[in-house]
């Protein structure tokens, strides 16, 4: 049992920092304040969903301003979170958690009065950057206030269950707020958490950075921007598009700039990503296993959202309100496998979970065209439990077995293989579900239907719905 703690907490690989003392009343105070401001940032990249008809109409925006209005703050995450991992570490992760949560409450208010598109795109823009402060600093924060293993590891797990919570009930809330408020108001639910983080955040949470650490790199930054926006446009598209010259160029063009930037640190006296990291083979398992769990949540997203929309013709709001009890096995997972592994090795920790996913896979098979609503959420649920169970767990290991001085970023590329993960999941199954989709479609149209209407049933499920 005393094994099992040791390594659910540290992993067998990089430098090991004795066990502090048990965490106090402090600690976990300013553990509930990091881990309900990641739930609100985490809640802005799905609660404007419902908004979009009303806030369209006022700001008299097309399909495709809407869609940059939605994408914006995500690109911007992803694409920053490298950049400020590494900033954190170097001017300190409360600095810049405080930082970007002033920034956060102010666009926020800009966000909720705009009054032209270009207005509210760049207050979302800006929301992103202020978001990517959240992840590599959270964990950086939460790995110094917590240096008790076991402690650790169930933190950490807490903070990772309100960040995923708050991607699925963005649109529970913003369906509430929108019954009383106007279209702005989802953009406000977060102004007072940062208040609170900013009033409490000097009192509870510890100062964590490197004072030997130099200043940023620019070209590295340019690097790691241009690597990681294009690819993750370039997916995102190729989910909703298929295979087209802009998409695939945009792919071509960030997985280029990435290397470069990967060769560029290897060059540098004080990279921005420490290359020997991956050396590290906890670590190192953890970005590949943060990369398979992110394809596997978003594809298996993507599918139940599209079923419950078209086949069962729920609107978005019911469609969030289904999804929340299935979101309890993810969850219920996160918590437990720290725990577990307390106990039990965590390879066979890891093994189970990946094995209750598999089965919660097998689940879905079944489900049936007409009244499957039912053996879809059990599915669903079962995947997300399985997921959660090595995904917490695997994330503390890493975390505690990189140099102290590295955690922000090291946290940082954790997150950004993770959301690599989630747009790849979403356009590999989206592709595979699409080809399926068509083969069954051909031949099986009744007779006597509109070419147009068959034209459109054949490019998607939507297009059939509409026509």
């Amino acid at each position: 049992s005393q094994a099992g703690a040791s390594q659910a907490g540290a992993g067998p690989a990089g430098p090991q920092a004795p066990p502090g003392p048990p965490a106090g009343r402090r600690e976990f105070a300013g553990l509930a304040v990091l881990a309900l401001a990641a739930l609100l940032m985490s809640l802005d990249l799905s609660v404007l969903y419902l908004a979009l008809p009303r806030l369209s109409t006022s700001l008299h925006a097309n399909n495709i301003q809407q869609l940059w209005i939605v994408d914006i703050y995500g690109f911007m995450t992803a694409g920053f979170l490298i950049t400020m991992g590494s900033l954190g570490d170097r001017i300190g992760q409360r600095r810049l958690l405080l930082s970007g949560a002033a920034l956060f409450g102010v666009v926020s208010v800009v966000a909720a009065f705009s009054d032209s598109f270009w207005m509210l795109f760049t207050a979302r823009a800006l929301m992103g950057v202020a978001a990517a402060t959240v992840m590599p600093c959270g964990l950086g924060l939460i790995s110094r206030m917590f240096t008790d293993p076991a402690q650790r590891g169930m933190a950490i797990a807490s903070w990772m269950s309100c960040f995923m919570g708050g991607l699925l009930i963005g649109p529970v809330i913003g369906g509430v707020l929108l019954r009383f408020f106007w279209w702005g108001s989802v953009f406000l639910i977060g102004v007072p958490v940062m208040l609170l983080l900013l009033v409490t955040g000097p009192r509870l949470l510890p100062e964590n950075r490197n004072p030997e650490r130099g200043p940023l790199d620019p070209a590295s930054v340019v690097l790691s921007l241009v690597g990681v926006l294009p690819v993750i446009y370039g997916l995102k598209e190729l989910a909703k598009d298929g295979w087209h010259t802009l998409p695939v160029a945009a792919l071509v063009v960030g997985l280029v700039a990435f290397a470069s930037f990967l060769l560029r640190q290897r060059s540098l006296r004080d990279p921005m990503l420490d290359p020997s990291l991956f050396r590290n083979p906890v670590y190192a398992t953890a970005v590949v296993f943060g990369l398979l769990g992110g394809g596997v949540q978003g594809g298996s997203s993507l599918m139940v959202t599209l079923h419950l929309q078209t086949v069962d013709g729920l609107s978005p709001l019911g469609t969030g309100l289904w999804q929340l009890p299935p979101t309890l096995g993810l969850v219920v997972g996160l918590m437990l496998g720290p725990g577990l592994a307390q106990k039990i090795r965590p390879a066979y920790v890891i093994a189970g979970g990946m094995a209750i996913a598999f089965a919660g896979y097998l689940v879905l098979t079944q489900v049936a065209a007409s009244g499957g609503r039912p053996v879809l959420l059990l599915g669903f649920g079962i995947v997300l439990l399985g997921v959660g169970i090595p995904l917490g767990l695997v994330t503390g290991m890493a975390v505690s077995s990189v140099p102290p001085e590295r955690v922000g970023s090291a946290s940082a590329v954790m997150q950004t293989g993770s959301e690599f993960g989630v747009a790849f999941g979403i356009a590999a199954l989206g592709s595979v579900a699409t080809a399926v989709y068509r083969d069954k479609i051909d031949g099986g149209l009744p007779a006597g239907v509109p070419a147009g209407a068959a034209r459109a049933a054949r490019e998607s499920v939507e297009g059939a719905v509409a026509a």
